[in-house]
């Protein structure tokens, strides 16, 4: 079924660009699948490709993975320290809002060399998505089984490895799988800008010398390795919380139906003298 959905999509594409329809949105603007593919098969054969690639995904893992470690510190810092929020707090929630791609002029500022920008950019895209995520989960922990290590001797360094990580990974997996999205958006929008080499850069020359299939090329180069990049962090995940309840659907699996126990009967014992009130009882 998802070939065939994704079937169907590229062949009403092809239909629509191949008659010209213009209905509204002008379809005859834009290039067929056929002429996307023969682009993309060029692009294959020659050297900038590659290069572009290897760019931008050495960009991507150097921001994400710096993000995703100052990321967690933080967020469990917060959490779990109240001079840590009192101070860093306010300055991070006012940072916040602040598109990530919107720091451009700040990294051309900051750095000396236009790829520790993009670099600075991607960071700061996939940190605040990761910092929230694991400030709510680690807040959300229950506080008996810290309680639980302190009556066992248990110290602060063993609640941190033994309760807080392991009880909110769920929460940081959640926020590294939205950050890793985030950040390629990021990145390919800072490559266009500032960028010499990379997908992003390569597809905004296509659009400015008009080769549209070269664009559509570089549009679903972002896409297959935003998907990948997603599905390898969201294992990572599963692979790293196997011991949590599987509940929801997993693709390629079947739940099987199962009938609806009976309820147990409940057979109410007769009374002693312990349950009956003393002034009832005299």
């Amino acid at each position: 079924m998802r070939v065939a959905s994704l079937a169907v999509a590229l062949g009403t594409w092809q239909l629509l660009t191949s008659l010209d329809v213009n209905l509204w949105l002008r379809f005859s603007q834009f290039p067929t699948v056929t002429d996307v593919a023969h682009a993309f098969t060029d692009r294959l054969s020659g050297p900038d490709y590659w290069t572009d690639l290897a760019d931008s995904l050495t960009r991507i893992l150097t921001g994400f993975l710096l993000a995703a470690v100052v990321g967690v510190a933080t967020g469990v810092l917060v959490a779990r320290s109240r001079l840590a929020e009192d101070l860093l707090g306010p300055v991070l929630e006012v940072i916040r809002p602040i598109p990530a791609i919107a720091l451009v002029p700040v990294a051309i500022l900051l750095f000396p060399s236009n790829e520790q920008g993009i670099v600075f950019i991607t960071c700061a895209a996939a940190f605040f998505p990761v910092l929230v995520s694991t400030r709510h989960a680690v807040r959300a922990l229950t506080p008996v089984w810290e309680e639980a290590v302190l009556t066992m001797g248990g110290g602060r360094w063993r609640i941190l490895a033994s309760v807080v990580l392991p009880g909110a990974l769920p929460g940081i997996f959640g926020g590294l799988s939205v950050g890793i999205g985030v950040s390629w958006i990021c990145v390919i929008s800072a490559e266009m800008i500032s960028g010499q080499y990379g997908v992003g850069y390569r597809t905004w020359q296509d659009y400015t010398v008009v080769d549209y299939p070269g664009v559509f090329v570089g549009m679903v180069t972002i896409g297959v390795l935003g998907w990948l990049t997603s599905t390898a962090v969201e294992m990572l995940g599963r692979r790293l919380t196997h011991w949590l309840p599987r509940t929801s659907y997993a693709p390629g699996t079947r739940v099987p139906r199962t009938r609806a126990a009976a309820p147990t009967p409940v057979v109410a014992r007769p009374k002693t003298e312990e349950d009956v009130p003393h002034d009832q009882l005299v």
